[in-house]
């Protein structure tokens, strides 16, 4: 395309009339051909046209904080995939397809299999070393091993079943093992938190809330980066080994995505397009699932399940392949040297009988209850660490792990890991180690006693250790919460049976055949609770019988899990991850719930918007727009009178525009600006911009001496950069059918006209806000109340520790003679306040996320008049 054809200038404007849109399939297409189009131009246009892609999706991928438009990105790669079929198709005519043609093409059709495979194969190898070094790393509290200080107890006394005598305790006098173990945590959980907190404040907690707003398309610079993935693999084993009621599960997760992003950005093809990267994440997600449980099937269900919003039949294929290597290198590394995926495997050869289905209610009951209690007090636990303690994360975790050695070094379950009891509590007693006679009848008492406590305590410390500023996961703490439970269960249904043997209730059981296999409700209580904190069913099913490889026992885990997903329903829907997206507030509209406003989308929507005329406004006016920061895009309109809707153009797009103008040639800054679309040829879109702003006064490519005088005379041609088929619905349609757009087809903006005129725009955000403004007039005063109830009580609570902080601290320094002041610090400033979910903007984001935006006033250099909200970061 010849450059001074761009120079057309544009004195008429379209008179106000009605226009009717197309259909959203017709606008992709339109832009696909349209595309096509300007790229048939000539060899000069082509490359022009992709040098300037390449420069304005390398910004966007340093744009944080801000959605992916997946319409444009879809349209981007169907372009992509019709140029290599017509430049394979010129090879062929010209003859010069040879060989190497046929190789590069195969390897472009490999490609995928090839980056999921290496992905698969670094998740596995890190999963096996990650658990080796947890396991070491737990069991050096307790002692060490003289033939290999490297060792740790299964492998220095491999093949004994109750200890040997390589292993040795730290001393022979209990008290100082005490102090030993506690001294261990807490270096642990220091060295984690200051690890994290220095280098990677991403590699904190659990991950799968975050992951879930990336693959739905929230971009979050560095959260899936080299570091978060160097800090995660480092602080997780010392955060677990620590003691911490925290588990490598969710974690894992992260972990395993991050090593997707890491590799795949190697690769063009995944650098260049979002939706291949997302088909990438997913399938890392699966894998992640996979190494942590030993559980491939499990999770290419749990990523369908629980992370992916978009997951198509390809999509599945990879996760299952990724799985399935992830799973292999595992295995071949066998980090347990036993032939098991994970410690807590187990075989189960007994079965079981219709009078325990009971039981198996209980347990289910349990699991529901355990997930609703907690999850409602953590994230009232979360909500007072953000307000009051966001300055002491180092502090928190150190204490946290303290006061965890402290209390449950006493009790015997809750000493030794978490994997390591949930082994212990799903073994068959005949044949197995017995643990602190767990398996003899005469310490059932102090067992089961024992086990109530340990449940107790451990969900105290899961409430308030979840999401402290280490890489922390939930599902292996609420599986072996849900284990001690069920062992309890268990022991308690095993001497009934003893106790009354010939029980019409017991009338199933064969004589002088055990008929109650405790273990098995410990196995049940896990899954329970686990699909109790996190609310899915068919993943943890499958989990739960690949750990076993018992098909005898699938209906009394579906039992239990329907039951716990039953009772789990009644106190709301959505399970922790999807709690902590909403207590973050991240743009992220959940398919799990059905929503019933009644309201067309104009009662969401933002009707003051800042547009822009196609015609009239000036460099120094579009400069001064672009400078608010607070916009997105803009809707490009006839004018501000009609406001006849032309197209859009996004902040990126005018931006980079702008600036490669002012570079090629000098503007002055009363120049006119067009963004009025062609018409003596077919228009381009802003994704497929072919072309420099282009300037009426001088040759493409002429430098000029600075002469205001004359160029105030010049037009700037932004038309090049405008989507003339962005998605735009009328203002009546439900807001229903709106947010089922923004799921399915996934824009980052829906304009709202009305008869071909601009009404106003409505993003994600604004849906959740009119979902949350809905939901608090439902609620009303009541809500209200227990908000004041809950802020009144973290204040008491945060006055109380202040209390305690301070007379610690003068405790050390009176015994220091005032050479160590500690007061100090707890004297500073407190965290900084935690804004509603309906406050702030993305940029001021903290470590943890950030709320939704509130309509920002601006005045639009352009018009004069102050106006509110375009498409906001």
């Amino acid at each position: 395309m010849n450059p001074q054809s761009r120079s057309t200038s544009y004195s008429s404007t379209l008179a106000p009339r009605a226009v009717r849109r197309p259909s959203v399939s017709s606008r992709l297409s339109f832009a696909v051909s349209n595309a096509e189009r300007g790229e048939n131009s000539n060899g000069q246009g082509m490359a022009v046209q992709h040098q300037i892609e390449e420069e304005i999706a390398k910004i966007k991928r340093y744009e944080d904080f801000t959605t992916i438009d997946w319409v444009q990105d879809a349209a981007r790669e169907q372009l992509r995939r019709k140029s290599r079929r017509k430049r394979t198709a010129g090879l062929y005519d010209t003859g010069r397809f040879d060989w190497k043609q046929r190789i590069l093409e195969s390897y472009e059709a490999a490609q995928g299999w090839i980056v999921v495979t290496i992905i698969g194969a670094a998740i596995g190898l890190n999963a096996a070393l990650l658990n080796i070094i947890t396991e070491w790393l737990s069991d050096i509290k307790l002692g060490y091993c003289k033939t290999g200080f490297y060792l740790n107890e299964n492998f220095c006394c491999w093949g004994e079943d109750n200890g040997c005598a390589d292993w040795h305790r730290w001393t022979g006098f209990e008290p100082v093992n005490y102090v030993i173990y506690i001294i261990f945590a807490i270096c642990f959980s220091f060295t984690a938190a200051t690890l994290v907190k220095s280098y990677a404040p991403y590699a904190a907690g659990s991950g799968i809330s975050e992951i879930k707003c990336i693959i739905a398309g929230f971009v979050m610079k560095g959260f899936l980066g080299f570091w978060t993935l160097l800090i995660k693999s480092i602080a997780l084993p010392l955060a677990i080994g620590s003691g911490l009621s925290v588990g490598k599960e969710g974690p894992s997760v992260h972990y395993a995505v991050c090593t997707g992003n890491v590799i795949s950005r190697m690769f063009t093809k995944y650098r260049r397009n979002a939706s291949k990267t997302r088909e990438i994440l997913s399938a890392c997600a699966a894998a992640g699932v996979a190494v942590a449980f030993g559980s491939p099937i499990g999770g290419v269900l749990f990523s369908l399940e629980e992370m992916s919003s978009y997951f198509p039949l390809k999509t599945m294929w990879r996760s299952y392949f990724c799985a399935l290597v992830a799973t292999a290198v595992l295995a071949a590394m066998n980090p347990f040297r036993t032939g098991q995926l994970v410690m807590f495997q187990v075989k189960y050869d007994r079965t079981w009988h219709f009078f325990e289905v009971v039981f198996y209610i209980i347990i289910g009951i349990f699991g529901g209850l355990y997930g609703a209690f907690v999850m409602k007090w953590n994230l009232r636990v979360q909500a007072f660490r953000k307000k009051y303690l966001s300055n002491y994360a180092i502090l928190e975790a150190t204490l946290l792990a303290a006061a965890t050695a402290i209390v449950c070094y006493p009790n015997a379950f809750l000493r030794i890991e978490m994997t390591e009891s949930m082994e212990i509590l799903f073994l068959e007693c005949e044949g197995a180690e017995d643990y602190h006679g767990l398996c003899e009848p005469d310490h059932r008492l102090r067992n089961v006693v024992s086990l109530l406590v340990a449940t107790v305590v451990r969900v105290f410390f899961v409430i308030i250790s979840y999401g402290c500023k280490v890489p922390a996961g939930i599902f292996v703490p609420s599986m072996a919460i849900g284990a001690s439970f069920g062992r309890t269960v268990g022991i308690i249904v095993q001497a009934l049976h003893e106790a009354n043997p010939g029980s019409v209730f017991f009338s199933t059981c064969q004589p002088d055949v055990p008929c109650i296999t405790p273990g098995t409700y410990a196995f049940l209580g896990a899954a329970a609770a686990l699909s109790g904190i996190m609310h899915i069913t068919v993943s943890v099913v499958v989990i739960m019988f690949e750990l076993t490889g018992a098909l005898t026992y699938i209906l009394p885990t579906m039992i239990v899990v329907g039951v716990t997903k039953a009772v789990s329903e009644l106190f709301g829907k959505g399970g922790i991850a999807d709690r902590m997206i909403w207590f973050s507030g991240f743009p992220y509209l959940d398919n799990k719930e059905d929503h019933n406003f009644g309201v067309p989308v104009s009662h969401a929507m933002i009707a003051d918007v800042v547009s822009i005329p196609s015609t009239g406004l000036t460099l120094k006016a579009v400069e001064r727009l672009l400078s608010k920061d607070s916009y997105q895009g803009f809707p490009i309109v006839d004018d501000e009178n009609n406001k006849i809707l032309l197209g859009y153009i996004g902040r990126t797009e005018l931006c980079y525009a702008a600036e490669r103008a002012r570079k090629e040639r000098t503007l002055s800054p009363l120049a006119k600006c067009t963004f009025a679309p062609r018409t003596n040829i077919d228009p381009i879109p802003t994704i497929y911009a072919p072309a420099t702003p282009s300037s009426s006064s001088a040759p493409y490519g002429e430098q000029h001496e600075p002469d205001y005088s004359t160029s105030t005379q010049t037009t700037i041609d932004f038309s090049p950069y405008i989507d003339l088929t962005p998605l735009s619905v009328h203002p009546r349609l439900p807001l229903e059918t709106v947010m089922e757009l923004f799921r399915k087809i996934g824009p980052r903006v829906v304009l709202i006209e009305h008869r071909g005129r601009l009404m106003g725009l409505v993003t994600v955000k604004d849906c959740l806000k009119y979902q949350f403004k809905a939901e608090a007039a439902e609620h009303g005063e009541r809500e209200r109340e227990m908000l004041g109830i809950e802020e009144e009580g973290q204040e008491r609570v945060w006055e109380v520790m202040r209390g305690i902080a301070g007379w610690v601290s003068d405790r050390v320094s009176g015994w220091s003679g005032g050479r160590v002041r500690l007061r100090d610090s707890w004297e500073g400033s407190r965290g900084q306040e935690a804004g509603g979910i309906l406050e702030g903007t993305e940029m001021e984001l903290d470590e943890g996320g950030g709320g939704l935006e509130q309509d920002v006033e601006d005045d639009d250099g352009g018009g004069g008049t102050r106006r509110r909200g375009s498409t906001r970061r």
